[in-house]
């Protein structure tokens, strides 16, 4: 194989890589539970890849779109807590594992998304200007939320949340942002391989999420797994509809669909430990695991579809 068709050959094959690379974690936890310490820093060498791919004037035109930003946010907030609790009802789940529905579903979007939104090759500047936002407003909006359906108090770190956000999803990209503006014509030969890098650290976070969780998922908990699969599908589904209901376009529709659908699970997990019990840090668990190969899975569609 020529080395310049090893990026082809990755894109091309990454479902392939992410599943085969999953199936080791399950079987040697061990293999791929090292990369958890190092999980911001390759979310932010994606987005900072993302950068280099990426014109200041892309995200000028969000400024246009402002009132899409609030559609999403409001999507983001209303869509995932109610399919919750029509899920957890449906389905009867016991009541630890629907205070974990509830819980996710009340969380903002995930830093995920926006790789997930790259890959897709939907809006990226959109993308990461929704996660921004739902991310701000969820120290008041989750707790209020799951004070609305839960009736317990709950409390989150505003400045933990943003500063994490700040240095995993906006530093990173804002230095590709500049390079590419300073170094253009030098960098344009290293372009072709960042989603082939994108690629392989999704497929390693993934894996070392399976590591994680191995117990949890050869316990094979059945009812919650399918709950999970259920509200992230519905949820990327609901993105997806009401946003052509809005008149968006198909590439804007794909972007809100990913960014309703994927939650930031890992905060739900948290909460849930903190707040109720690690019973129910079930679903955020098995949540982060879905919505990443759930994503990768939609963004190879989409990719296909696009080129």
């Amino acid at each position: 194989m020529k080395i310049d068709s090893v990026p082809f050959f990755i894109e091309r094959n990454f479902i392939l890589i992410a599943v085969a690379m999953s199936a080791v974690a399950l079987a040697h936890p061990p293999t791929f539970t090292w990369v958890k310490p190092h999980i911001p820093l390759g979310l932010g060498i994606i987005m900072f890849g993302m950068g280099l791919t990426l014109e200041f004037g892309d995200f000028m035109d969000i400024l246009r779109k402002w009132p899409l930003v609030g559609l999403g946010v409001i999507l983001q907030y209303a869509v995932m807590p109610l399919l919750a609790v029509g899920i957890s009802y449906a389905l009867g789940l016991p009541a630890d594992i629907t205070i974990g529905m509830i819980v996710v579903g009340a969380c903002p979007g995930g830093t995920a998304s926006n790789v997930i939104a790259y890959l897709a090759k939907a809006n990226v500047p959109l993308s990461v200007t929704m996660t921004l936002a739902s991310t701000c407003l969820a120290p008041l909006l989750t707790p209020a939320i799951i004070y609305l359906l839960l009736e317990r108090q709950v409390e989150i770190d505003f400045w933990s949340m943003v500063t994490s956000v700040f240095w995993i999803v906006v530093f990173p990209l804002i230095d590709g942002l500049v390079l590419r503006r300073i170094f253009r014509r030098r960098l344009e030969p290293f372009l072709r391989w960042f989603p082939s890098l994108s690629i392989i650290v999704i497929a390693l976070l993934i894996a070392c999420i399976i590591g994680l969780n191995q117990a949890t998922l050869l316990e094979l908990p059945f009812l919650a797994l399918l709950a999970v699969i259920l509200h992230n599908t519905l949820g990327l589904a609901a993105g997806y509809g009401l946003a052509r209901a809005a008149r968006c376009n198909k590439r804007d529709a794909r972007t809100l669909a990913i960014e309703v659908g994927m939650q930031n699970s890992g905060l739900g997990v948290a909460l849930a430990v903190k707040h109720f019990g690690a019973a129910s840090a079930l679903p955020g668990a098995l949540f982060s695991l879905w919505h990443n190969l759930s994503g990768v899975a939609l963004a190879r569609r989409w990719r296909s579809r696009t080129e």
